[in-house]
């Protein structure tokens, strides 16, 4: 089991939609450049996002809302939400569960037990001391 740069870059986008959705719209673009990735990776996971329920996107005019509280969005609903389940095209990929289902169970129940700990909001208050520890420096 491996986490991607994917389930990052979808907490990234949950972070900047909090934090600067009263001063910014928060577009593929402006998410892209904050990453800085390419837009077409970001738009791929907002359509995750979105097919899971998780955010609502407001097409042409932009802008990013979540479909409910952030305490309610856990690390493991944008999880499930971004990673491939598995690719049964390349024979690697279609039987290296085969070898490691055991392990790789183990992994992942302690994995999901702990990522229902962590929601947006502790995104959200984490973003907040840091940006009040900046500003202070910077007074």
């Amino acid at each position: 089991m491996q986490i991607s740069s994917r389930f990052t870059i979808a907490l990234h986008i949950f972070a900047c939609v909090d934090t600067f959705k009263d001063e910014y719209k928060v577009t593929s673009d402006f998410l892209a450049a904050s990453i800085n990735t390419n837009p077409v990776i970001v738009r791929k996971i907002l359509s995750q996002l979105k097919n899971a329920g998780l955010i609502n996107v407001a097409r042409g005019t932009g802008g990013i809302t979540f479909t409910r509280p952030p305490a309610d969005i856990t690390f493991l609903d944008v999880y499930e939400a971004i990673e491939p389940v598995e690719n049964g095209e390349c024979p690697v990929g279609r039987n290296i569960h085969g070898l490691l289902d055991g392990k790789l169970l183990a992994i992942q129940s302690a994995m999901e037990t702990e990522m229902k700990k962590y929601t947006i909001a502790d995104i959200h208050n984490g973003m907040q001391e840091l940006l009040a520890k900046e500003m202070s420096t910077h007074v």
